[in-house]
């Protein structure tokens, strides 16, 4: 599989990358990315995989295209941020699955924004999914796929070690801005943002957002309808997954 996507990468490399954007060896593959290294000590190459996982990789599957999609989706947003002034991993698409992105110290904890009740919240406050939250809601969770990604607060964070508590403020000051930053660009594209994970690390010194921000990691909602446009489809066995990518990534690069 690996001897695959590598022959596939080599395929898909654009002919104008630069010297310091050839992919080298290959760093950590993950459930839906390969990362690569590159000449560039700075740089790595991200691969975007079709493939999908959900509840801590218990379900596995294909979603068709996706990788393609989830790498122009989540260009897009970074592009947008980055005009606001938010500090993101991302240079720029070298080809429709790869990213050229700088390397990044990532910090264990997953940021988890929520503004619409659903998935674990719901469950756990017992609260009908899609209540309004009154207000928005920010989580941390311990990036470990051995543990499970463990729900985790500021002691804990402190306790482990995993960052400082400037670190842990930024983080949360940074995914408040991206949450009103996101839903400030998807109104108009009749798209709810009802919850998304974000991904931070470390570059020269200081905190970028990295990872992904695409259907794998958010949940959309049809602003109108409040048909489900994510990998909740892939979870619940709802059909239509590759449709759903297919209809975010078109309102995404819609003008408006």
């Amino acid at each position: 599989m690996a001897d695959m996507v590598r022959t596939t990468k080599k395929t898909d490399m654009t002919a104008e990358a630069t010297k310091g954007e050839k992919e080298g060896e290959k760093l950590y593959e993950g459930k839906a990315k390969i990362v690569y290294t590159t000449s560039d000590p700075d740089l790595l190459v991200v691969y975007y995989k079709d493939d999908a996982t959900a509840f801590n990789g218990r379900k596995k599957g294909t979603i068709q295209e996706k990788g393609v999609r989830n790498a122009s989706i989540s260009a897009a947003f970074f592009e947008f941020l980055a005009g606001r002034g938010v500090e993101t991993h991302f240079v720029k698409l070298l080809s429709e699955r790869e990213m050229l992105v700088k390397r990044l110290e990532i910090i264990p904890i997953e940021v988890v924004v929520r503004n619409i009740a659903a998935g674990s919240l719901a469950r756990r406050l017992g609260l009908p999914e899609g209540t309004r939250l009154a207000h928005t809601v920010v989580e941390f969770y311990y990036k470990s796929d051995e543990l499970g990604d463990p729900l985790i607060n500021n002691y804990h964070i402190k306790a482990v070690g995993l960052a400082s508590e400037e670190e842990v403020a930024s983080l949360e000051v940074m995914a408040l801005s991206v949450n009103d930053l996101l839903r400030e660009f998807l109104a108009p594209r009749k798209l709810e943002l009802v919850d998304f994970k974000l991904e931070f690390g470390r570059h020269h010194g200081r905190i970028l957002l990295g990872d992904e921000i695409s259907p794998d990691t958010c949940r959309f909602w049809d602003a109108a309808t409040g048909e489900k446009l994510d990998k909740d489809r892939f979870r619940r066995d709802l059909g239509g997954v590759e449709e759903a990518y297919h209809e975010v990534l078109r309102r995404v690069l819609q003008k408006v």
